[in-house]
């Protein structure tokens, strides 16, 4: 965890070292998202959905489980 001070305005400095990692530059939009008493920063995302190809395992396929337990009830 990393601790940052707020300056006059309110404004803080995110570290160089996370704004490297998450791509942000100087404009970049945050979304600010206030939950459970913590507030979040969400960085910029190109794309949603290319970003999220891939998160699920490939393996074991539970449609092909499914399938298997759907034929056996009517067989």
């Amino acid at each position: 965890m990393v601790s940052v001070t707020t300056l006059a305005k309110g404004q803080i400095v995110i570290p160089a070292k996370l704004r490297k990692k998450y791509r942000i530059k100087t404009g970049s939009q945050l979304h600010l998202l206030e939950y459970g008493g913590m507030i979040h920063l969400i960085p910029p995302m190109g794309d949603p959905i290319k970003a999220a190809a891939g998160c699920l395992p490939k393996r074991p396929s539970l449609a092909g489980k499914l399938l298997r337990d759907r034929k056996m009830d009517f067989a």
